[in-house]
């Protein structure tokens, strides 16, 4: 099984889809009569994961071949919603990026999503892939089996995806200080760098970044020794950014630059308040291709928000109206433009009040 492996590894470009599923069948088959648990799809019953699972079915279907760039692996990638989520929205949002990152799973399960629903109708350019640290505790699987079930995913992203790339990254590095599972994941990744041929799978190795000159790991970087912080995603982004960019054939983002094309994330919009004195007003904004939503807190009523309607974006050009009802059963109706220039929105809005034309300049800059 080795020498065949070697010869006509699963990523081969010499495979065509067919026979890498082929191909993928026999490992599997093989791995299954062992009791080979990291190559045995299989799902989890708990319901935040059916949830989280049915969600992604229903985001990929609406989506479909619009998505660039999809992410694949267990709660460090779905972080990406959480401490990652203003460096995703600045790095991958323009990209129609979709995370497909599901906590604790392990490769097992990522095996099971891709034959039930998580790539349907996608078409991405690129994906990347970093999953296994969660085999990797005490007993559960041995370093080689963590490494076929990783290959095993990679031969199905091949076979049910020919026509894209990916980015296989290498787990990251766990726990404060150096210890027998970080060894384990420093071996898994000196196997799986061979599954990598330039062509149709690259590899990505930054654990290092993630580490102290003495080899301990710092909490502003993984607060709990695991999962990221902030900073440790923007590491992650920076990190693979030329190499993404590249696969992916667009321009590379900038470190501290937002892509002028995209505005999404959390911004502090600044306006002439009744007084004529600038009040600073949370917004935030989605942009989805050439549409636009948000929301934007009212004045300074905590919990009240104006919703952001028909928005759209050409070029550095944003436009949307809102809507605010009155006491007196009345309804102003703001239009907004914007244009965006440097990371910063200057607009103009426009509204009508007691039959009065009112209009006020606003700046807005990223929080």
């Amino acid at each position: 099984m080795d020498a065949a492996r070697s010869r006509y590894p699963m990523n081969s470009p010499f495979l065509s889809p067919r026979l890498a599923a082929l191909a993928l069948g026999f490992h599997l088959g093989l791995a299954s009569a062992f009791g080979h648990s990291a190559v045995e799809p299989a799902p989890r019953t708990d319901k935040g994961w059916v949830d989280r699972q049915a969600a992604f079915n229903a985001t990929v279907a609406s989506v479909g071949s619009k998505a660039q760039l999809i992410f694949i692996g267990d709660s460090i990638t779905q972080g990406w919603e959480g401490e990652g989520k203003e460096v995703w929205a600045k790095h991958y949002a323009h990209r129609n990026a979709i995370n497909l990152g599901i906590g604790g799973d392990r490769t097992q399960h990522v095996l099971w999503r891709l034959d039930n629903g998580n790539l349907a109708g996608l078409k991405p350019k690129a994906a990347v892939v970093m999953i296994g640290t969660n085999n990797s505790n005490g007993e559960d699987n041995t370093p080689e089996q963590i490494v076929d079930g990783v290959r095993a995913i990679v031969a199905k992203l091949r076979s049910k995806l020919p026509e894209t790339r990916i980015l296989l990254v290498a787990i990251f590095p766990r726990s404060e200080n150096f210890s027998v599972q970080r060894g384990k994941l420093a071996q898994i990744n000196q196997a799986l760098r061979r599954v990598a041929d330039d062509q149709s799978v690259f590899w990505a190795d930054f654990g290092h970044k993630f580490l102290n000159d003495d080899g301990t790991m710092p909490r502003e970087l993984m607060p709990d020794y695991l999962h990221l912080s902030k900073k440790g995603y923007q590491i992650w982004a920076e990190s693979i950014e030329a190499q993404l960019a590249k696969m992916l054939g667009d321009a590379p983002v900038q470190a501290g630059v937002a892509p002028a094309n995209d505005v999404s994330g959390e911004w502090v919009l600044t306006i002439p308040g009744p007084d004529d004195q600038p009040v600073d007003i949370p917004m935030t904004l989605k942009q989805d291709g050439d549409r636009l939503t948000g929301r934007i807190v009212r004045g300074r009523e905590a919990g009240k928000f104006l919703e952001v309607a028909d928005g759209k974006v050409q070029g550095n050009t944003l436009t949307w109206t809102m809507r605010r009802e009155r006491t007196d059963g009345s309804t102003m109706v703001y239009s907004m433009s914007g244009r965006l220039v440097d990371g910063k929105i200057d607009g103009k809005s426009e509204t009508t009040m007691d039959g009065n034309p009112i209009s006020r300049a606003w700046t807005a800059r990223r929080k």
